[in-house]
C-alpha cells in the first residue's frame, strides 16, 4: 500500500467515531428517548445525527425548542449514552482500532503551553469526559466541547477554537474526523483533513472530499517531533 508522510504543528481529533466507539450507547440513548417522543424514527436519526451537537439533534428530531428544556434533555441524553452502553449485552464505550497505539506516542504531549494534540468534539463536557475515561484515553489540556461554541460542526468554530487554544495556526493542523459534518468543519477552518470510515460509508465520506481517507486509525502512525507531529498514512 502507498503511504504518505506529513508533518503538522498539532493534531485536532474529533472524539466519537474517531477516538472512541460509543455506538452501543448512542443507539440505546435514542431508543430510550423514543419512549418519550413516540414519533422518533431511531433508524432515520442514526443515519444523519452523528457529528452534530446533541442540542441541535434534539431540536431537529424531537422538536424541543425551549432553551432550558434543551439543556436538560441534552444532559439526560448524554448521560444515557454512558448508562445504556453496557445494557442488554452491549460492549460499552471503547477505543477504536489504532487509537491506543497513537496515544502511546502522543499521549504525554497534550499539555499547555505547546500541546501537540487536542480534542474538538460536539459532545458536552460531562459526557466527553466520561467517554474518554471509559475508553482509557487521556484528557488533553485543549478540550473543545459543545458548550464552548455557539455554532457547532459543520461550521469551523470548534476547530478554529481548538487551534487558537493550542497556540497554532489552523492551516498547520490535521483534523481527524469520521463524520461529513466534521470534515466540512475542518476544511472550513483551513486545516488538512483525515477522514475515517468508522461511522459512515466510504461514499458518504468521499462526497465531502477529505484530503486523506482511511478505514480507521490503525492505518495511521503519529510520532512527536521537535516542532510538532509526524504523520504517516497508509492509503487504502
Amino acid at each position: 500500500m502507498p503511504a504518505v508522510t506529513l508533518e503538522f504543528d498539532a493534531i485536532l481529533f474529533d472524539m466519537d467515531g474517531t477516538l472512541v466507539d460509543s455506538t452501543d450507547g448512542v443507539v440505546g440513548a435514542w431508543e430510550l428517548f423514543a419512549e418519550k417522543y413516540p414519533g422518533l424514527d431511531v433508524t432515520q436519526v442514526l443515519s444523519s445525527s452523528h457529528g452534530v451537537r446533541t442540542v441541535e439533534n434534539l431540536e431537529r428530531f424531537c422538536g424541543v425548542t425551549d432553551p432550558d428544556e434543551l439543556e436538560r434533555e441534552a444532559t439526560r441524553f448524554e448521560d444515557a449514552i454512558v448508562t445504556e452502553s453496557k445494557k442488554n449485552g452491549r460492549h460499552g464505550i471503547v477505543a477504536l482500532p489504532g487509537v491506543h497505539s497513537i496515544m502511546q506516542e502522543l499521549g504525554p504531549y497534550c499539555k499547555l503551553p505547546k500541546p501537540k494534540w487536542a480534542i474538538c468534539t460536539s459532545a458536552t463536557i460531562s459526557y466527553a469526559s466520561a467517554a474518554l475515561k471509559a475508553a482509557g484515553i487521556p484528557t488533553p489540556d485543549v478540550f473543545v466541547v459543545s458548550e464552548d461554541v455557539e455554532k457547532g460542526k459543520p461550521e469551523p468554530d470548534p476547530y478554529l477554537l481548538g487551534a487558537k487554544r493550542a497556540g497554532v495556526d489552523p492551516s498547520r493542523c490535521l483534523v481527524v474526523e469520521d463524520a461529513p459534518a466534521g470534515v466540512r468543519s475542518g476544511r472550513a477552518a483551513g486545516s488538512k483533513t483525515l477522514g475515517l470510515i468508522t461511522s459512515h460509508t466510504r461514499e458518504q465520506m468521499e462526497e465531502v472530499q477529505p484530503d486523506y481517507l482511511v478505514t480507521n486509525l490503525s492505518k495511521v502512525t503519529m510520532k512527536p517531533t521537535e516542532n510538532g507531529v509526524q504523520v504517516v498514512i497508509e492509503l487504502d
